[in-house]
């Protein structure tokens, strides 16, 4: 009976000192375009955005913290041709959310060749082998997690209302969004990396971008709100009253970049990859 107490005098000790013990401390360097740049610049959302996915992520995630490498405009290619550049550091976790810039500017996919044969590059598969040796080389035994584009609504940029692009549902330049969707996942595939296909997520479909857009009836002239698909046949001119007031935020707050509901999906399906690393 003696030993029966202490033992369990000593488990309740071994729980209450675990409880006390510092979690490990894990790093993670955020590689990206303005997905990843945003969530240190939220004024340029004009706080429509209160805490970004990264930011979330960290707080998912004990002992995990964080230097953002978002890149605000560029694709897959220009970070790959100034990778020397960016001060890049050892980290145990990268993270590379790459690819729906490289869409809309008209960079090519290629093909999972360019990616094993080191072609360059030209193509975002040849980009992609370019930054991955680079971390490779800061930190052989890191953890590389790659997140494919989300579907994308019809984008007006809340700064300059002159910039804008059509949603997903149309090719660019005779290519889909969804080619490089599948190349980053080809990618990860190939080299046995953790993928969080957010193309796929049913909470980021595009229908789910915005609650609706506010334009102008063609024929009245009158604002009214057009949901999706029904939006995508009306023009936005600049001049018109911003498309997306506040009301109009669902998982993104702008047609493309993630809004505080599309954060925290982002932030909930990356944990769970993360807390599934043995470190």
């Amino acid at each position: 009976m003696q030993v029966r107490i202490l033992y369990s005098l000593l488990l309740l000790l071994l729980v209450s000192m675990s409880s006390f013990m510092p979690q490990k401390n894990i790093t993670w360097t955020a590689i990206g375009d303005s997905f990843t740049y945003l969530n240190d610049h939220l004024e340029e959302s004009q706080n429509r955005v209160e805490k970004g996915w990264i930011t979330r992520t960290s707080e998912l995630v004990p002992g995990l913290t964080y230097i953002n490498q978002g890149q605000n405009y560029l694709t897959s290619v220009e970070i790959a041709y100034k990778i020397e550049d960016l001060g890049l550091k050892s980290s145990d976790i990268y993270t590379l959310f790459l690819g729906t810039n490289d869409w809309w500017l008209g960079v090519k996919p290629g093909t999972l060749d360019d990616y094993k044969n080191n072609t360059g590059i030209a193509t975002l598969n040849g980009a992609f082998r370019v930054i991955i040796d680079k971390l490779r080389t800061l930190n052989p035994n890191a953890h590389i997690i790659l997140l494919t584009p989300m579907q994308r609504g019809d984008f007006v940029y809340l700064l300059n209302h002159n910039f804008s692009s059509w949603g997903s549902y149309k090719d660019q330049e005779g290519q889909s969004l969804e080619s490089f969707v599948n190349a980053v996942k080809a990618i990860g595939k190939a080299d046995n990396f953790e993928v969080v296909d957010l193309y796929s997520e049913p909470r980021l479909g595009i229908a789910q971008a915005v609650k609706y857009k506010y334009l102008k009836d063609p024929q009245t002239h009158e604002y009214k709100e057009y949901t999706y698909p029904d939006y995508t046949k009306i023009p936005f001119v600049v001049g018109d009253v911003y498309p997306y007031p506040v009301n109009a935020i669902d998982v993104t707050y702008d047609g493309i970049h993630p809004s505080d509901k599309g954060c925290a999906i982002i932030a909930e399906l990356l944990a769970k990859v993360i807390m599934g690393i043995q470190f």
